[in-house]
């Protein structure tokens, strides 16, 4: 059975950093093409960034997390990560780890207070 699990989320003063974790457990093919999402209260789930199979290469950011957030994996350990610095007011949202392959996690709870 797939599992992903998120960690690292909470609340952190604005221009602070969080670092995000997703483990996967199950098929090893569903740690190939990751993405990071979020939702704040009221919205849409919007993407973050991606990694593929490419590595850092295979990475896209988009809208404002470009020059802010980086999105790594580690293969041995099964883990996609999301490291956000700059940390804005209105980056508060659930963070969400998504398999392409393989499904979604439950989400992860960023604060950023101003």
């Amino acid at each position: 059975q797939v599992q992903l699990v998120e960690s690292g989320g909470g609340l952190v003063q604005a221009g602070g950093s969080l670092k995000l974790s997703c483990g996967v457990s199950g098929a090893t093919v569903c740690i190939s093409l990751m993405s990071w999402y979020r939702q704040a209260p009221g919205k849409e789930r919007e993407l973050v960034a991606s990694i593929t199979t490419g590595g850092t290469t295979g990475t896209t950011y988009v809208g404002d997390s470009v020059g802010r957030f980086t999105i790594s994996r580690d293969f041995a350990k099964r883990t996609v990560y999301l490291q956000m610095n700059s940390l804005r007011p209105e980056d508060t949202a659930v963070y969400y780890c998504k398999s392409q392959l393989c499904g979604w996690g439950q989400g992860t709870q960023v604060t950023v207070s101003s």
